[in-house]
């Protein structure tokens, strides 16, 4: 009777899944934003009712994530679609050569590479540059034109997240003490996998989000006032770049240091330059130790492994999704160190 009851559960949980499964991305997104906006929810749930607190919570949620999205979705659109359209029709590369013609970088560079036995030629360098650049371009374009080609159905996802998350903030307690009820795993070990996902939760979007959010804003902001194209595709792609340790912004605004100097705005350069410095030690050594503190204990290498894998295969939600994977898969590590790696699972005197 048991196994038969089992069986049944077993079956019902996996139709269950698959029911849900379309909306599976959306759920897991919305779970990662209720947690970290928890602390704004219970600010406001000091002073107003549940519903009235939610409501609240999630415009906030609205003004803050969605509407931004909207509404640069359509200039980053154009910019990573011109990008695109440079790297492929060889723009770049005429750029590139007449600036590999005004300019010795690639006798210095060999120069300084001779010792390894590497030679530069202006075609490598040529090709290398605009296959990132039209690469670049192409990633940015399909993630931008997906919602801006539907904005209908991206309005009402958004709508859809919103109402989750709005149930969220009421009934989350109720609903994460059902599954504590129904895990075979004691009650702190369930409660440390719930504490790692919102710390891990809080670190991106409240840590690494916000952080990006700012250096992207500044980045762009730099763009444009000295002149340089595509101010608004930049700017969101060192946002990104924000996210990835190791790397960082670093790999937008040091080559375009770099490409100031080759073409004589030695100023431009310079203020490029210290405007990195400043952003990076800023935000890597007084905004994200603030924000996040250290809950979150992951290896530099090992969060930016996650996330370049997360974008390879989630997208642009790899950012979180990657991360979150591993957080929960060292947690479940730490457990089994701490609790079941000691246990006697195989007695060959029996």
């Amino acid at each position: 009777m048991l196994w038969f009851f089992l069986t049944v559960f077993a079956v019902s949980g996996a139709l269950l899944l698959w029911v849900l499964w379309p909306f599976m991305s959306i759920i897991v997104l919305a779970g990662v934003i209720t947690s970290a906006f928890q602390p704004v929810y219970r600010y406001m749930g000091k002073r107003l009712n549940a519903y009235l607190a939610s409501f609240t919570t999630c415009l906030m949620i609205l003004l803050m994530l969605f509407i931004p999205i909207v509404i640069s979705v359509g200039a980053l659109s154009q910019e990573a679609y011109g990008l695109y359209e440079m790297g492929k029709n060889s723009v770049i590369r005429d750029q590139i050569n007449s600036l590999i013609e005004k300019s010795y970088i690639l006798d210095r560079a060999n120069q300084m590479l001779s010792p390894f036995n590497i030679q530069l030629t202006g075609d490598e360098l040529n090709r290398t540059v605009s296959e990132m650049g039209k690469n670049i371009g192409l990633f940015l374009y399909e993630q931008a034109s997906a919602v801006a080609s539907n904005i209908a159905s991206f309005l009402f996802y958004s709508f859809f997240m919103l109402m989750i998350i709005f149930y969220f903030f009421i009934d989350g307690p109720r609903l994460i003490q059902f599954f504590l009820d129904l895990s075979p795993l004691p009650t702190d070990q369930d409660r440390l996998l719930i504490r790692k996902f919102h710390d891990m939760a809080g670190a991106i979007l409240i840590g690494n989000g916000l952080a990006g959010l700012i250096q992207g804003a500044l980045g762009g902001i730099t763009f444009a006032i000295f002149g340089l194209k595509s101010p608004v595709l930049w700017g969101v792609v060192i946002s990104f770049m924000a996210f990835v340790p190791i790397l960082g912004t670093g790999v937008i605004l040091i080559p375009t240091a770099i490409y100031l100097y080759l073409i004589d705005r030695v100023g431009a350069s310079l203020f490029f330059l210290i405007f990195y410095l400043v952003t990076f030690g800023a935000v890597e050594y007084g905004l994200k130790p603030r924000l996040v503190g250290k809950r979150v204990n992951m290896h530099t290498l090992l969060v930016f492994l996650s996330i370049m894998g997360g974008l390879k295969l989630f997208g642009v939600l790899g950012i979180i999704y990657g991360p979150l994977v591993v957080a929960i898969f060292m947690t479940l590590t730490e457990i089994y160190q701490t609790n079941y790696q000691n246990m006697t699972v195989f007695r060959p005197d029996i």
